[in-house]
């Protein structure tokens, strides 16, 4: 399966970018701006809605965190060593998908348990959800770099035809 030739492929990974920066969180980030805009109602259903989305994850990480962590650090080290080691161009194509995925997911525990322990609200919830959502940005656009330079180095190499 050629996966860095695959139109498809690239869709996908356009659309896991959007989608991550699109909520922060899990909240949308049309309703941070609208809580920015408005104030009143809209705040108070950002707050509540971050609330209950910092103790999803805070709740999920404490009750399962090292059972997750041996589970994905086992796939991802499987999945590293078919893409790099046994040179998958299918499993190359998963893990730049995934590991920084993996590096959003430690981003978005790191700011529940920020915004939890600091009972962020208003302003400072607003500006610290705006920071996390600039810093997955920044792991997009270097995720989609990097992807993208390896998805030319692997068409060059193989050719067009995949000989």
């Amino acid at each position: 399966m050629r996966s860095f030739s695959n139109l498809w492929y690239w869709i996908a990974l356009a659309a896991v970018w959007s989608q991550t920066s699109r909520y922060v969180l899990g909240v949308p980030y049309d309703m941070i701006q609208r809580a920015e805009r408005h104030g009143g109602e809209a705040e108070v259903d950002l707050e509540d809605m971050v609330r209950i989305n910092c103790n999803r994850f805070l709740y999920v990480a404490g009750v399962s965190g090292l059972w997750l962590v041996g589970i994905v650090a086992a796939m991802f080290t499987s999945m590293a060593l078919l893409a790099f080691w046994y040179d998958l161009e299918f499993a190359q194509a998963v893990f730049l998908l995934g590991a920084p995925m993996l590096i959003v997911g430690v981003l978005s525990l790191n700011a529940a348990q920020d915004i939890r322990a600091r009972g962020l609200a208003g302003k400072d919830l607003r500006k610290r959800m705006h920071r996390h959502r600039t810093a997955t940005q920044f792991v997009g656009m270097a995720a989609i770099f990097v992807t993208a330079l390896w998805g030319m180095y692997q068409n060059m190499s193989i050719g067009v035809l995949g000989g």
